[in-house]
């Protein structure tokens, strides 16, 4: 049984973009619930704190801090046609980023062997300058930025399942080989980003892995290319950490409507990552919530992402070790990157 930290506030439930708005507190009211009535061995919460000044500035660059401070006590304000924000926005937003360090901290101290930051407000599309896509700070790109300051690690692997493209991750680190992003992903949706040929610059050249696929692909779709290319990818690259921006709004009853994973396919891609994470950095592996509007849907495939990080459970293990086709995505992957990774 694996001792599985989680980052839990109530702070988060105080973020509210408006009535109309999917990104709602609701999300994570019904995974609290289901927490409540579901017992799970091995789950540790966390009470989250703050990230400084110093800590989001990593990634975000002044003006944007100022800009998101400047919100605090407004009812509500508009920062793009899709990310408001109200008085309570910025204290949740500083608690999403800093909950995610504490998570990754422990993870790294041997406290914890694995965990899950459920926060609120996501992160993902956030970029140095710029709010957006329901994103006020990047909570991934701060966290991995932090584990290189101040832990010095060298090379840390962010795998983006989310739905959308994660473009402000990937611009974090588009030049720097410490971090290698891989994104699996509807194309061309929004935010634009994440085609094949976007693959790094510079020194980061080559550690940009998008996977830009077609609307309603699968479990096996999705467990084959992690099996196919996010394996290898784990393997060569050898992290000393795994981070995951976990979006459920792939899931089949998601309202986004881009693609139909069931809970047990999280559970396997999870279940994948999980046994590498054990064979390659010592089981050091952490999620954080980024997208997901079918709040059923969603709560219930964080449960048996849950299931699989403590070992309470053998959701996912079948359809992860199955040998399933490989969808066309995969060679095309496969002819952009062989030359960086020989896959």
């Amino acid at each position: 049984m694996n001792n599985t930290g989680i980052v839990r506030s109530n702070l988060y439930l105080e973020h509210f973009a408006g009535d109309w708005h999917p990104e709602s507190p609701k999300r994570l009211e019904v995974i609290h619930n289901y927490l409540d009535s579901n017992f799970i061995p091995g789950l540790q919460f966390l009470k989250p704190r703050a990230a400084s000044r110093e800590e989001i500035t990593l990634v975000h660059d002044q003006n944007h801090y100022d800009l998101i401070a400047q919100t605090t006590s407004q009812p509500q304000c508009y920062l793009d046609a899709d990310t408001q924000t109200c008085a309570r926005s910025f204290e949740a937003a500083l608690f999403a980023a800093g909950g995610l360090i504490l998570l990754v901290e422990k993870v790294l101290n041997g406290e914890l062997d694995n965990g899950f930051a459920l926060v609120r407000p996501p992160g993902h599309h956030a970029e140095a300058s710029r709010p957006m896509g329901f994103c006020l700070f990047n909570n991934i790109a701060i966290a991995a930025a932090w584990a290189l300051k101040e832990r010095g690690l060298s090379r840390i692997m962010i795998i983006d399942w989310d739905l959308h493209h994660g473009n402000g991750t990937q611009h974090s680190f588009y030049e720097d080989p410490r971090v290698l992003y891989f994104s699996t992903h509807l194309y061309p949706f929004y935010p634009g980003t994440g085609s094949f040929s976007e693959t790094g610059k510079g020194q980061g050249k080559g550690y940009t892995v998008n996977v830009p696929m077609d609307p309603k692909q699968d479990d096996k779709d999705f467990v084959a290319i992690f099996q196919k290319i996010a394996q290898p990818l784990i393997k060569t690259y050898r992290p000393e950490l795994i981070l995951v921006s976990a979006g459920f709004d792939t899931h089949v009853a998601d309202p986004m409507q881009g693609m139909t994973v069931t809970p047990e396919g999280y559970a396997a891609m999870t279940y994948i990552l999980k046994t590498m994470a054990e064979k390659i950095c010592d089981g050091k592996l952490v999620l954080t919530l980024e997208g997901g509007y079918h709040f059923m849907g969603q709560a219930d495939s964080v449960l048996k992402v849950l299931e699989v990080l403590t070992g309470s459970s053998s959701v996912g293990k079948e359809l992860a070790d199955t040998d399933w086709p490989e969808p066309v995505v995969i060679n095309r992957v496969r002819k952009v990157h062989n030359t960086f990774w020989g896959l």
